[in-house]
């Protein structure tokens, strides 16, 4: 089985763990059997919770009762030593045991360690936090989500190209448009570092992305633009507003069909229609956040998701592995 990609589990992190990230393992493996799992946490807890529900040649159980606490600190989770579920699932991919490795844990804690465990690529200054978001076209990716607070114009730079071959090992078939997020489109808007980096990426042509130059706030779900580049504040102010007004979007839209018997009626005869919609902003459906710039992947899923929000972030270890992420970083740096 040494053609398998192979994942590093942490099986103790997030909510109702390992019975969660066990569950997302084993949906996953119904739907790709091309992936050997390396499985990080109380070893009775997850034999006893997978059973015979997979092979046993896809997948190994490195016992420790040792985790990181949701509500450590980075620095204290960290501190937790060695033995946790969490470093021994990172520090698996820095003995190249595993091509990545994907946690629902504390996301400070897996920040810090991964920085102490792993090397940063060539020419990289800073990691960025990146996710996928949907778009009126299909997927955009969109970075940094929190991990840099403070950018300079060369970590906006280095944003775009990681960016921009996270894009293409997720989607090899398409070429992406890269664009800053800013306050407005003209040239002369925006602060001088934003500015700076306009300026780099509009003389510099690259064969791997176009360079889109701004985009607004209110143009990210367009489908133009599918690198979307800010620093770490403005990224997740960005990403909650939009998970924010996704979730009172789907809330109100679920209190009208259902308050009143004409609302029930128009939610029966619209079964098909609601249901694409609700799919369409299922949170689910996008789980796992990239931790990108160090020598190996490190997959962040949401610590309140369930099996098949963790089967999702599975997903895109996969996708990442098999499009040589690191590889196209490097080539394109």
């Amino acid at each position: 089985m040494t053609d398998l990609i192979k994942i590093a589990v942490d099986a103790m992190g997030g909510d109702n763990s390992p019975n969660k990230i066990i569950d997302g393992v084993i949906h996953n493996h119904k739907l790709n059997k091309s992936v050997f799992y390396k499985i990080f946490g109380d070893q009775t807890k997850i034999q006893n919770h997978i059973g015979d529900k997979i092979n046993k040649e896809f997948f190994e159980i490195i016992h420790t009762t040792d985790l990181v606490k949701s509500t450590d600190s980075p620095l204290e989770g960290a501190k937790r030593g060695k033995n946790t579920s969490m470093w021994l699932a990172i520090e698996s991919v820095k003995k190249k045991e595993a091509d990545i490795v994907v946690s629902a844990g504390n996301t400070g804690a897996l920040l810090v360690i991964s920085k102490l465990n792993l090397k940063m690529l060539e020419n990289i200054d800073k990691p960025a936090l990146s996710a996928l978001w949907p778009n009126k076209k299909g997927m955009s990716v969109v970075l940094d989500l929190g991990a840099n607070i403070e950018c300079s114009s060369k970590n906006l730079l280095d944003f775009s190209i990681m960016g921009a071959s996270l894009y293409t090992s997720l989607y090899p078939n398409e070429k992406p448009n890269v664009g800053l997020l800013n306050i407005g489109s003209e040239e002369m808007k925006g602060n001088e570092t934003i500015k700076e980096t306009y300026q780099t990426l509009n003389d510099k042509k690259s064969e791997n992305y176009n360079f889109s130059g701004y985009i607004e706030g209110n143009h990210l779900m367009d489908g133009n633009v599918n690198v979307i580049v800010s620093d770490g504040f403005t990224g997740n102010v960005a990403l909650k507003t939009a998970e924010g007004t996704a979730n009172f979007i789907t809330g109100e839209l679920k209190k009208a069909m259902t308050g009143t018997f004409i609302g029930k009626i128009s939610s029966l005869l619209n079964i098909s229609n609601l249901n694409k919609f609700k799919k369409r902003l299922d949170p689910r459906l996008y789980n796992g956040a990239i931790f990108i710039g160090l020598d190996s992947p490190v997959v962040k899923s949401h610590g309140g998701t369930d099996y098949i929000g963790f089967s999702n972030s599975l997903d895109v270890c996969h996708r990442i592995v098999k499009g040589n992420l690191i590889e196209k970083i490097k080539q394109n740096i």
